[in-house]
């Protein structure tokens, strides 16, 4: 069987080098090259895997291949994707999929023109507690879900994350997008109504927000609220998590995604840390694409998901200038 040829383009965003990983450990798939305008990004793994290197990412584009992995900046997401669309390559494009309405659209657009597949990368679906709380409300454990309390709480980052001009927002929009899809998964219903707040609270150099709670309002009834602050300080003994409380007509759901650790306190460490040792969702995610691209099925997380949920974090942001609720038209 030949393998399926897969490209990847820019190490921009830190969860390229689990991808890439992830990739190099399925058999089937054989990685034509790396593109990125920072070589520094990438030497040490081009070297010692001895991918191809290229600076322009339409020269890698010109290679025969079948997929890519886009893990950019995030403003760069819909001019790289509709790049690979037109020379007919599947997708995997790093969260959140736009920073704008227009250009997802676009995206997927230029996606279905060119009969290919674009994925957004969710990984948290992968994870075994959102599986199974998402397998026990399908069979009616707790009735019917009335809300759903979640968060995505984060160390705060650096670098091109919080430049506005290259991430298109702050915590609100990082972070939103990951449990927001998870609730949309869980419900099966659509967002309909968004409610925002944002602030620089935890570290006032910061030029993006880096505090922030969405409210949303589905189609069926059902409400959610996510906690998407950078609120987890040095201290903390890990980066973040993911987290849902799932209320339901006959009981509650707790979900503590990344609960699967060990605790370890070192003198040497200066701290407690949390070392995860549960299922490596990175992985599942890129088997699952290949998977899809490989049998010509559709990919189990579209364009249009991730459209969804960037939509409710950029109507996040309209709300917060207006005070008001906003009405979602994706």
């Amino acid at each position: 069987m030949n393998p399926l040829k897969i490209g990847m383009i820019s190490f921009a965003h830190g969860h390229a080098f689990s991808y890439l990983n992830s990739l190099l450990s399925i058999p089937e798939v054989e990685i034509i090259g790396i593109a990125d305008p920072e070589r520094g990004r990438v030497a040490e793994v081009i070297s010692k895997h001895g991918i191809a290197y290229y600076d322009d990412y339409r020269s890698l584009l010109e290679q025969s291949m079948d997929a890519v992995v886009i893990c950019s900046e995030n403003v760069f997401h819909a001019e790289l994707t509709i790049a690979a669309a037109n020379k007919g390559i599947h997708v995997l494009c790093e969260k959140p999929l736009g920073v704008g309405a227009d250009e997802m659209n676009a995206m997927i657009e230029a996606c279905n023109n060119n009969n290919v597949q674009l994925m957004t990368a969710f990984p948290c679906r992968y994870l075994p507690a959102v599986i199974q709380a998402k397998e026990a409300v399908e069979r009616g454990e707790i009735g019917e879900i009335v809300a759903i309390k979640g968060t995505n709480r984060g160390t705060a980052p650096s670098g091109w994350f919080v430049d506005p001009t290259l991430s298109g927002g702050g915590a609100l929009l990082d972070h939103t997008v990951h449990v927001m899809d998870l609730m949309c998964w869980i419900t099966g219903s659509e967002p309909e109504e968004v409610y925002a707040y944002a602030a620089t609270l935890f570290d006032e150099k910061l030029g993006v927000d880096d505090a922030g709670m969405i409210h949303v309002k589905f189609e069926n009834g059902t409400f959610g609220v996510v906690d998407t602050s950078w609120s987890r300080r040095a201290p903390f003994p890990t980066w973040g998590d993911v987290t849902m409380e799932i209320i339901g007509t006959n009981g509650v759901i707790s979900v503590d995604s990344l609960g699967q650790v060990n605790e370890l306190y070192s003198q040497e460490a200066g701290t407690g840390q949390w070392n995860y040792w549960g299922d490596n969702m990175d992985l599942y995610l890129v088997k699952a694409f290949v998977q899809a691209i490989k049998q010509g099925e559709q990919v189990p997380i579209s364009g249009e998901d991730g459209m969804r949920s960037a939509a409710v974090a950029l109507a996040g942001y309209q709300s917060i200038e207006t005070g008001q609720p906003v009405k979602l038209r994706v």
